[in-house]
């Protein structure tokens, strides 16, 4: 391991750096500015792209020869059929192990009764939880691979 590291950062720029495990440092907050995306290791990439695009709306589209992405806002997730995964990947990709919380300007009230219109159970809510901007009002389901999806929206103040 080494015992630097060179941080480049085009607005502060470069800076030689103890070693992340030594370093009593906390970088700024600025490193980081948005999700990109989100691989999911799926067992089957038809029934969640199905279930993403007719459940939630999600975009289906193709990349790279036939690799498949659901697109939504600035964001997408990269689907990896389990067994076939892309290299670099997770160190221990489990379908079903995603716990993620995604932002609706959709009324809770009316997510619920489109949800139970496609046969989807709720697993809990409508209850408040803390997003990342503040308070939330979040309902709970699950996808094909039983991954955990909360559906939120903001509570105005």
């Amino acid at each position: 391991m080494a015992d630097t590291w060179t941080l480049v950062n085009p607005h502060m720029g470069n800076k030689t750096l103890p070693s992340w495990r030594d370093s009593s440092q906390t970088p700024p907050p600025s490193l980081i500015c948005r999700l990109d995306h989100i691989v999911m290791t799926v067992k089957s990439i038809k029934d969640t792209t199905m279930f993403y695009s007719k459940i939630l709306g999600m975009e289906v589209t193709t990349f790279k020869e036939d690799r498949k992405a659901l697109c939504f806002g600035d964001q997408k997730f990269n689907l990896h059929e389990v067994g076939k995964e892309f290299e670099p990947k997770a160190a221990h990709p489990v379908p079903g192990s995603l716990d993620i919380c995604l932002i609706t300007e959709v009324p809770v009230d009316e997510m619920i009764q489109h949800l139970k219109t496609c046969g989807v159970p709720i697993e809990e809510g409508p209850v408040p939880r803390t997003g990342a901007k503040g308070p939330i009002m979040s309902i709970y389901f699950r996808d094909p691979d039983r991954n955990l999806i909360e559906v939120s929206n903001y509570i105005s103040s």
